[in-house]
C-alpha cells in the first residue's frame, strides 16, 4: 500500500500552537489553577477548619508594571457585613474554599484601594482584547493560581508562593459551567483560555485601574488590525484604546475602519479629540471621514483645527466625491529636472509621514508644470549626483483632470500600467495623485476595508 507523504506545515496552525506553549499550557500549572467561578461564593474557613464567612470577590493589584497581577486580598461576608482579607492572612485559597491562618477578622467595611480590581466584578463579562490573537474578548471565567515567589523580584524577604491571576477563558463551555449548579463550578476547564500576559484590559468601568504604562502588545498591531480592534470595543474602551495610542498610529488605525463605524467613532468622541484625530489622517482619507458626516458635525471639527488643516480639507470637500479632486492625496513631492537625485532623495525623508501615499515624484517645469513622474525605484538606484533630467523617460505623462469621473481616472491606471496618476488643475500644473488602492477603495465602497490575517510568529 502506498505510504502517503506527509503534509506540509501549516504556518497558521504552527504560530497558533507556539502561542499556547506559554505559563498556562505547562501540565505543572494547569493542574494547579483555581476557578474564580468555582471558588467564589464558597466557604472561607478560620484555622480550625470551622466557616467564618463566604468568599465573595478576589482582589488584584493591577498596576500595569507586572504581567500576572498578583492577589491582594479576598472580600469576604461575615454575616451582613463585607470585609476584606489580606493575602498576609490567608493561609490557602483551593477549588472550593478559603483556609485562613487564623479566627481573627478585621470586620471594616471593605474599601478599595487604587490601582485594586475586584476580579470577578469588574473584569469578569467585561471587554478584554487578546492581542496575540488581535480580538476582542469577554472573559467567561478568570482563572488565579500560586506561583514561586521567586518568578517575581519582591526586594528581600517575602512569602514564598504568590497568588497571581494569570489566565481568562473565553469558551462557551466555561459560560455554561459558571451558570450552572454549584458543584459543575468547582473545577476548572482550560479549553480556550489565554495567557493573561496577552491580554490588554479594556473594562471602562474601571476607571482607577492603570494600564500598562508601555502599552507595547498594542505598538506591535498593524493599522488594520488596530482597526478591528475599535470596531469591536464598546464606547468606552475604544476611547480608552484611542487615548493610549500615538496620534499618527490612531490616524492609520481610524483610516482603516469601516466607514459606518468611523463616523459612530468620531460621533462619540469629544470634538475637539474628534478634530485632531481627522486632522492627523491622510487628506484624502479625512476628506471622506468628514464626508460621512453631517454638515452640522463636520462644521463643528473644521472649527476645532488650525487655519491651515481647514482650509486644505474645506477646499477638497468641494470636488465631488467620485471624482478625482474627491479622492486624490495633495501628498506630493515635486523636483525639477535640473535637479541632483540626492536633493530629492532628502525631500523624500522630509515626508515619512505620507510614505504610504507616495510611490513616485513629480517632475515639474520651470513654469511648475507637471512633466512626468520618476519612481521611487529609479530614485534608489541612481546616482546621487544624477540629474533628475536623465531618469525622465520618453513616454507622454499621464494625467487626469480633477473633475474626471471615476471610470476615466481607473482606466488611465489600467492603460498605462502605473500604479497612481496625477492630477492636475487646467494650467497642468500637479494637485494630487491617485494611487491604485485609492480606485479601488471608490470602486468597492460597501466592502470596506481589507484585513489581511497576521501570521504569528
Amino acid at each position: 500500500m502506498a505510504i502517503r507523504p506527509p503534509l506540509p506545515p501549516n504556518p497558521l496552525r504552527s504560530a497558533r500552537r507556539q502561542r499556547q506553549q506559554r505559563l498556562l499550557a505547562t501540565r505543572s500549572l494547569r493542574d494547579h489553577l483555581i476557578s474564580l467561578a468555582g471558588v467564589a461564593h464558597g466557604p472561607v474557613l478560620n484555622q480550625a477548619g470551622e466557616e467564618v464567612g463566604t468568599l465573595v470577590d478576589v482582589v488584584a493589584r493591577w498596576d500595569g508594571e507586572e504581567s500576572y497581577p498578583p492577589v491582594t486580598g479576598l472580600v469576604v461576608r461575615v454575616g451582613r457585613r463585607v470585609a476584606f482579607v489580606a493575602m498576609d492572612d490567608v493561609a490557602d485559597v483551593s477549588h472550593d474554599r478559603v483556609q485562613l491562618r487564623s479566627s481573627r477578622l478585621d470586620l471594616r467595611e471593605f474599601a478599595r484601594r487604587p490601582g485594586e480590581v475586584m476580579l470577578g466584578k469588574d473584569v469578569v463579562d467585561h471587554q478584554l482584547v487578546d492581542i496575540d490573537g488581535v480580538q476582542v474578548i469577554r472573559a467567561a471565567d478568570l482563572y488565579i493560581a500560586w506561583m514561586p515567589a521567586a518568578t517575581v523580584s519582591t526586594g528581600g524577604a517575602g512569602p514564598e508562593r504568590v497568588l497571581r491571576l494569570v489566565g481568562a477563558d473565553v469558551s462557551v463551555q466555561t459560560l455554561l459551567r459558571r451558570l450552572g449548579p454549584k458543584r459543575w463550578r468547582g473545577r476548572p476547564t482550560p479549553e480556550r483560555v489565554i495567557d493573561w500576559s496577552n491580554i490588554q484590559p479594556f473594562a471602562g468601568e474601571v476607571r482607577q485601574v492603570k494600564l500598562r504604562s508601555s502599552n507595547e502588545g498594542l505598538h506591535r498591531l498593524r493599522p488594520g488590525e488596530l482597526a478591528d480592534l475599535l470596531e469591536d470595543l464598546g464606547r468606552s474602551g475604544r476611547q480608552e484604546l484611542l487615548a493610549s495610542l500615538e496620534p499618527e498610529m490612531a490616524a492609520d488605525a481610524l483610516e482603516e475602519m469601516d466607514p459606518e463605524e468611523l463616523g459612530a467613532l468620531l460621533r462619540e468622541t469629544p470634538a475637539e479629540q474628534a478634530a485632531e484625530l481627522v486632522a492627523n489622517m491622510e487628506p484624502d482619507e479625512a476628506v471622506d471621514a468628514l464626508r460621512d458626516l453631517d454638515e452640522d458635525e463636520r462644521e463643528e471639527l473644521l472649527e476645532h483645527m488650525d487655519d491651515e488643516q481647514r482650509e486644505e480639507l474645506s477646499e477638497l470637500l468641494e470636488y465631488r466625491e467620485n471624482t478625482a479632486g474627491g479622492f486624490m492625496t495633495t501628498s506630493l513631492v515635486l523636483a525639477t529636472p535640473g535637479e541632483q537625485v540626492a536633493t530629492v532623495r532628502d525631500r523624500l525623508r522630509a515626508e515619512v509621514e505620507h510614505r504610504g501615499d507616495i510611490d513616485a515624484v513629480a517632475v515639474v517645469d520651470d513654469n511648475e508644470r507637471y512633466v512626468d513622474d520618476v519612481s521611487l525605484y529609479h530614485l534608489a538606484i541612481a546616482d546621487d549626483d544624477q540629474p533628475i533630467s536623465e531618469l525622465l523617460g520618453d513616454t507622454e505623462p499621464v494625467t487626469v483632470s480633477a473633475d474626471a469621473e471615476l471610470r476615466e481616472v481607473a482606466s488611465q491606471l489600467t492603460e498605462a500600467r502605473r500604479s497612481s496618476v496625477v492630477v492636475v488643475d487646467d494650467d497642468g500644473h500637479p494637485i494630487g495623485r491617485i494611487l491604485a488602492d485609492d480606485v479601488i477603495d471608490a470602486l468597492l465602497p460597501e466592502r470596506g476595508r481589507f484585513h489581511f490575517p497576521r501570521l504569528l510568529s
